[in-house]
């Protein structure tokens, strides 16, 4: 029996990538795998684990009254897929150590870099972030929604600490990230030779993706796209390498979606 899966994103289902790092990071893995998916909009008030994205899981030809299964947060998503055959493990052959640096490179982006760019959408730039997504509520309900989130917000980092630095140091710890995603992409794409100037090359230098590289991409193409971080999206402009590979990528994989300088 056929399976069938959606992607439910919290965003309009234009052919483009959307502002949530997560959304992207699932899409690519999809992708990645050449796995079919549609995607919807949601709601994480119907998300199982409380956030965007989210998955549905449904039998093709099972009736109308069979529930589908939701499964929440991306890692845990693809874990499970993995584990159930539909996913392949891309990290299947990596030794232990490149493993290790396929684990920390993901915990970087989604456990440090998120939560400055939380920091810099919903503090520093608030009304561009708060219109654009709760821009389908009227007015009243967007403000009164968009003072919840920012409360929720501002409490979960300073709990988390990100939101306990001066905004310039806050500033340096996102540069200082994505500095050391383009040098690994440099040093990948030098690995990578002459070979086809257009195909994607992976960020641990390895012939094919792993992880690793649905999160990287999943964080360009969301700060390529999002104009409620313009200091983001312009740092991450700034190097050559980044933007290469996340359009070598594009052009593979998404060439249904929009690309980012159609967003700027």
């Amino acid at each position: 029996m056929t399976t069938k899966f959606t992607i439910y994103r919290g965003f309009p289902t234009t052919p483009a990538h959307v502002w949530s790092p997560f959304v992207n990071k699932l899409e690519t893995r999809f992708r990645l795998a050449g796995l079919p998916y549609r995607i919807d909009i949601g709601s994480p008030r119907q998300a199982p684990r409380g956030k965007i994205p989210y998955l549905a899981v449904t039998a093709e030809g099972s009736s109308s009254s069979s529930p589908a299964t939701l499964l929440g947060d991306t890692a845990l998503i693809t874990r499970k897929l993995v584990d159930d055959g539909a996913l392949p493990d891309l990290n299947a052959a990596l030794p232990p150590a490149l493993r290790a640096r396929d684990l920390a490179l993901r915990a970087l982006l989604e456990d440090r870099l998120y939560f400055c760019l939380q920091r810099e959408r919903w503090v520093d730039n608030y009304y561009a972030m708060r219109d654009e997504v709760l821009g389908a509520l009227p007015l009243p309900a967007r403000v009164l929604v968009g003072n919840l989130a920012y409360r929720g917000v501002t409490a979960g980092l300073e709990s988390q600490g990100t939101g306990r630095y001066e905004k310039e140091e806050v500033r340096e710890m996102k540069r200082e990230v994505w500095e050391g995603v383009e040098a690994l992409l440099v040093e990948s794409r030098a690995a990578a030779g002459s070979g086809s100037r257009n195909a994607p090359f992976w960020v641990l230098g390895r012939p094919e993706p792993t992880e690793a590289d649905a999160t990287v991409y999943g964080f360009v193409a969301a700060s390529l796209v999002c104009t409620a971080a313009p200091e983001t999206q312009k740092t991450v402009r700034s190097f050559p390498v980044i933007v290469d590979y996340a359009k070598r990528i594009h052009d593979a994989y998404f060439g249904d979606y929009d690309i980012w300088e159609d967003k700027v």
